[in-house]
């Protein structure tokens, strides 16, 4: 169930949270992602249809609709999780800048294109060992400049200051808020272009969920962000733009300002007020 959104209330619930309106207006400099005619497929039943836009660059994008409209579907085929699915298929064109995004091995893609799931997932080692993975795993730094590395993706994930002094303590030991926000910061240490979020606050309280949020809206000038949620207010808090689904099509994508303010479809419009959904 979505969460109902006055329309018109766009600004008031933007500066409440971060007071600064300016950002959301700057144009993207260039789309991150282009997508034309996609279409996926599991099995026989076609969860996603003709899916055509720009994600832009830099900035946060959220993906709203009701469970079961394909945006968690879109999400993985940006770094093709979808492709661990048994029995799958995927039709259409999608670009990573201006690559083909299926001509990247996986493993390289991904590495450019983080995701963080819906429950925090830290591996059952040490918070420092968590962080420090995929960097070495990938080769990318010698051992002398992980510390470093390690310091550094945790202050950009605002968990620093709490896991300082305990970063060989097992993971396992922190909140659950604490696990997402190392999770995010395991992704940004192999500096990724893109980072993916699958619903990451729905499993958080909302002290927990207020930080993430917070670290969102400060990441999008280091990357872009992608995230799937079915909080609109959530999405009006942090999202530079939106995309609504239904029943696997992509019925609108708008800047966030206009898709909350005067929405163009009807459809979208009913979404936002809690009308269904």
């Amino acid at each position: 169930m979505s969460t109902a959104f006055k329309l018109g209330d766009f600004t008031k619930v933007r500066e409440e949270r971060f007071g600064d309106e300016q950002r959301a207006k700057e144009p993207a400099t260039f789309p991150q992602f282009t997508v034309k005619d996609l279409n996926f497929f599991y099995g026989d039943f076609q969860a996603l249809h003709n899916l055509d836009l720009e994600v832009p660059a830099e900035k946060v994008t959220a993906l709203i609709g009701p469970s079961g409209c394909g945006k968690s579907t879109f999400l993985r085929i940006l770094n093709r999780m979808s492709e661990t699915v048994p029995h799958t298929r995927v039709t259409g064109e999608v670009s990573l800048g201006d690559q083909d995004l299926f001509s990247f091995h996986p493993t390289v893609l991904r590495r450019r294109v983080g995701m963080v799931f819906q429950r925090p997932n830290p591996f059952p080692k040490s918070i420092f060992d968590n962080v420090a993975y995929g960097v070495r795993v990938n080769g990318m730094l010698p051992a002398s400049q992980m510390k470093e590395r390690v310091e550094q993706s945790l202050r950009r994930a605002a968990l620093w200051e709490e896991v300082k002094d305990k970063l060989h303590v097992s993971a396992l030991s922190l909140s659950g808020g604490q696990q997402q926000r190392l999770c995010i910061a395991r992704s940004l240490a192999v500096e990724p272009e893109v980072l993916l979020l699958d619903e990451p606050c729905s499993a958080l309280d909302p002290l927990a969920t207020a930080k993430i949020e917070d670290l969102v809206f400060e990441l999008k000038g280091l990357c872009t962000i992608v995230i799937v949620t079915h909080n609109m207010l959530q999405a009006a808090r942090v999202a530079d733009y939106v995309g609504f689904f239904l029943s696997g099509k992509l019925i609108e994508f708008e800047g966030a300002r206009k898709m909350f303010m005067n929405p163009g479809k009807k459809q979208t419009e009913d979404y936002l007020t809690g009308r269904f959904g």
